[in-house]
């Protein structure tokens, strides 16, 4: 990843609070002879390694399991916040006028080599951890013991885990730190105004779904 000084984070904490805020990663492996692209949501389980362990699980029937590569390097990216940035927020606009527009982004890369895992009891351990980070904010948190247990090893048996102990770790915080002080209040000015919420836009992509067939 190209990351400028200027833009680079190397703070553990920054990073791996970065992983946490956004989990679903998109996990990029050789296999057989191309590269293979998924989008995969992670547990990091930061204790394990110097940079942390990654973990995630795949559906059975996904072939990446049987033919990631275990001699290369898998590439793990995270996608925080990224935001259009409009030149008419800068305050330097109306001094010279000599402004584009930009993108704004925070991103995490992690590399390492993947690890498969079967075992049914480690793979329940998995899908616990992974729930219980995501339902915590929720009023009435779901956990995997409110489901029978026949079906959840049911569903166990249809996944395979994977981890991946973080190798290499990066991250880049592109974020207007090439600005002046006063062009980037200008930014912050705008994006506060403008107040887009993720949430609210998936929550139009499920009502646009609704147009098609629903599911049985």
């Amino acid at each position: 990843m190209y990351t400028p000084h200027l833009h680079e984070e190397t703070n553990l904490g920054v990073l791996h609070a970065l992983v946490r805020a956004h989990p679903l990663g998109t996990w990029a492996t050789l296999g057989d002879g191309e590269l293979l692209v998924n989008h995969v949501p992670f547990y990091l389980d930061a204790a394990r390694g110097p940079y942390g362990t990654l973990l995630c699980h795949v559906a059975r029937a996904n072939p990446v399991w049987k033919c990631c590569s275990h001699s290369v390097d898998s590439v793990v990216s995270f996608q925080g916040a990224a935001a259009y940035i409009s030149p008419s927020w800068y305050a330097s606009k109306s001094l010279h006028g000599k402004v584009v527009p930009t993108w704004n982004y925070a991103v995490v890369h992690a590399h390492g080599i993947p690890v498969i895992v079967e075992d049914p009891v480690q793979l329940h351990r998995h899908l616990s951890q992974l729930t219980d980070e995501q339902e915590r904010a929720q009023r009435h948190p779901w956990s995997i013991g409110d489901a029978p247990g026949g079906f959840i090893d049911q569903m166990i048996a249809q996944v395979v885990g994977i981890e991946i102990p973080i190798a290499r770790l990066f991250g880049k915080w592109k974020v207007s730190q090439n600005r002046s002080a006063a062009d980037r209040l200008g930014v912050v000015a705008g994006l506060t105004a403008r107040a887009q919420s993720p949430d609210a836009e998936m929550a139009g992509l499920v009502a646009a779904a609704l147009d098609g067939k629903p599911a049985d």
